[in-house]
């Protein structure tokens, strides 16, 4: 299914190989690479102040932090930016704290911002780090954009610099949207959109760390981008090339518009040709319109109206990681989401099968990253090093129903496979590949996009799982 190994893949096998700790580099986003009409909903309690902290239950491997409440916002260190309440509480630039020049490395323009900055509070996550992926959920007019940075303590008590996770607009007139690349201090790194320890194994781990927004518009001009959410998933998955086996719940199956990358091969090159790079965009365009969002006629104009599904176009477009030349940055794909009204969208962990048919269950698919052999995957028909795919459903005997965009074309999207397969090459951090080699598995990662209105079923699964 791979026509060439995308830079995630080369820098997680290369981390496995060293014997590194479990998903120190995931294996990607985008290979095999790299909506339906909701019933009425409760309104979020999510949204009103002082709630929406966003702590995974303890025990576990895995911690979620998201700021998003008014109270969040008015929390931190804030330099020019003001929260703002509403239905919808945010973070906005009120007065710059400064001016600064940047030069864009995608088209070499350089031009001028008045900037306002927010560092969030300290944030020590119930389980020390080998990861840290953060995400957000913003709007950026025309002239704006945003910078995300980490900041974070170690066991022993030094820091880490500050790290860039992303520089980030909605639309791509401005600056290009980018990762960047060469970020390390010899005992963590960043690999485009995640934060990992450079050696699991020494025992050294990320115990606390801080997330700081910037704010960019053009001067003079008194935009501001609008944030509404920003957080991280931090985790220690240990190494494991298999997980124990869960029990199935109740069977059921939700209506997720079926959407084939492959039905795109060839198109766009500037956004990494279609097909096999694009199973990222095109799972997070189902579930877009799963609830019943999608782009304007008037969006939706640029794309050459011979294309099918202009919509994936779109989704891959306003993705698209400059730096990393793919669609399958995790937190850019998040971001995309909730640029359509009143989303959310965040990159986690879950750690079990359970947990995913507990969203289920109550109305919320997500989309899946995993990597595997064409054999490990019964009726699949392919291998991969790395593929993200839409879980709508489980049967009565607990196999998982997925929309796998890597199909011929939108009807052959629905998918069912063998639960334990499934399971063991989402949730492991280790595999071999067709050479025997070891290689990193994601470790149970995948995307939640969920409606500011959500139905009180759905609120309460979101924060057992830690989202809210």
């Amino acid at each position: 299914m791979t026509s060439s190994t995308p830079r995630r893949t080369v820098l997680a096998a290369a981390l496995a190989a060293a014997g590194t700790a479990a998903a120190a580099a995931p294996a990607v986003a985008a290979v095999p690479d790299r909506a339906a009409d909701r019933p009425p909903a409760a309104p979020d309690p999510a949204t009103a102040e002082g709630t929406g902290r966003g702590h995974a239950p303890a025990p576990g491997l895995v911690d979620n932090r998201f700021w998003s409440s008014y109270t969040d916002w008015r929390c931190g260190s804030a330099a020019g930016t003001k929260a703002v309440a509403g239905h919808r509480p945010a973070l906005v630039l009120a007065t710059p704290a400064g001016r600064t020049d940047y030069t864009d490395p995608h088209t070499g323009r350089t031009s001028a911002w008045e900037y306002a900055t927010w560092t969030s509070p300290t944030h020590t996550p119930t389980v020390p780090a080998t990861e840290v992926i953060a995400s957000w959920n913003a709007h950026t007019p025309p002239g704006t954009w945003i910078q995300v940075e980490l900041s974070g303590t170690y066991t022993d008590t030094s820091s880490t610099p500050w790290y860039v996770l992303g520089r980030w607009a909605s639309g791509d007139d401005d600056i290009r949207r980018t990762s960047v690349d060469d970020q390390t201090d010899g005992r963590s790194t960043v690999w485009t959109d995640t934060f990992a320890i450079d050696d699991a194994t020494s025992g050294v781990r990320l115990t606390s760390y801080r997330l700081r927004l910037t704010l960019h518009r053009a001067p003079g001009s008194g935009l501001t981008p609008t944030v509404w959410r920003l957080g991280a998933m931090a985790s220690d998955i240990p190494d494991r090339f298999s997980v124990p086996a869960s029990a199935p719940g109740p069977a059921a199956e939700l209506p997720v518009p079926r959407y084939s990358q492959n039905t795109h091969v060839g198109q766009y090159p500037e956004y990494d040709n279609g097909g096999e790079a694009w199973c990222s965009p095109t799972s997070s365009q189902m579930i877009v319109e799963y609830w019943g969002r999608r782009p304007s006629a008037e969006e939706l104009a640029w794309v050459n109206p011979d294309f099918a599904d202009p919509q994936v176009c779109h989704a891959a477009r306003f993705t698209f990681d400059h730096q990393y030349e793919g669609c399958g940055n995790w937190p850019f794909n998040a971001a995309y989401a909730a640029t359509y009204p009143d989303m959310n969208a965040v990159v986690t962990r879950l750690r079990s099968l359970t947990e995913l048919e507990s969203l289920i269950r109550a109305g919320i698919p997500a989309i899946t990253s995993q990597s595997f052999l064409k054999e490990e995957l019964t009726g699949a028909g392919y291998g991969t090093s790395g593929h993200l795919m839409t879980v709508i459903g489980f049967t009565a005997d607990g196999d998982v129903i997925a929309n796998d965009p890597a199909s011929p074309s939108n009807e052959a999207v629905r998918r069912v496979y063998r639960r334990r397969e499934w399971e063991n090459i989402w949730l492991r951090t280790k595999r071999y590949d067709a050479n025997g080699k070891v290689r990193s598995g994601t470790g149970g990662v995948c995307y939640i996009f969920w409606p500011v209105k959500s139905a009180p079923s759905q609120h309460r699964a979101l924060r057992e799982l830690g989202l809210l």
